[in-house]
């Protein structure tokens, strides 16, 4: 026989209280809330731009998910990875930076692997540069990016609202 006080401590701790069950619940939808806000936000982002200054211009369509070549005042980085220097681009005499064509091609191969479809026309990169990048060195960026068989080439800006003052 057991004492009433173990029965009762075994009645609480198994049988009282069911709203404690729902407590795991509840945390388990919290997060799962919180994760799909995260992950299912219209906007698109971009890598971190601090070491470049983008023009403002009046965008009409949102920026669609796309290869990334930024050049920032020192360096020339496709996804976020070093390519090469501004100032051997600038130095060079070629039309097309080697560097970078190399970088673009391996991105389109890993694009060919999930969309054996993708035409060359449907292929697109963004280029993210300073304001104050020298045109010459834009231009062969963009050379380059049409001469890897990437048919869409973009221009990165920030958004202005076109009733604001200077429109």
């Amino acid at each position: 026989m057991m004492p009433n006080r173990l029965k009762k401590h075994r009645k609480r701790a198994h049988g009282g209280d069911s709203h404690m069950a729902l407590v795991p619940f509840i945390d388990v939808m919290t997060i799962l809330v919180v994760f799909l806000l995260v992950h299912t936000s219209d906007v698109e982002v971009v890598p971190n731009t601090k070491n470049i200054s983008i023009p403002i211009s009046v965008a009409s369509t949102k920026p669609r998910a796309s290869v990334v070549v930024m050049i920032t005042k020192e360096e020339l980085l496709v996804d976020g990875l070093f390519v090469a220097k501004i100032a051997d681009v600038a130095a060079s005499n070629s039309a097309l930076i080697e560097p970078l064509r190399k970088a673009l091609r391996q991105q389109s191969d890993k694009a060919l692997v999930t969309a054996t479809q993708q035409s060359i026309a449907d292929r697109e990169v963004t280029i993210m540069g300073d304001r104050d990048l020298p045109y010459a060195v834009l231009k062969k960026v963009m050379a380059t990016c049409t001469g890897s068989d990437y048919g869409k080439v973009s221009l990165a800006v920030i958004e202005r609202d076109t009733a604001g003052p200077g429109a």
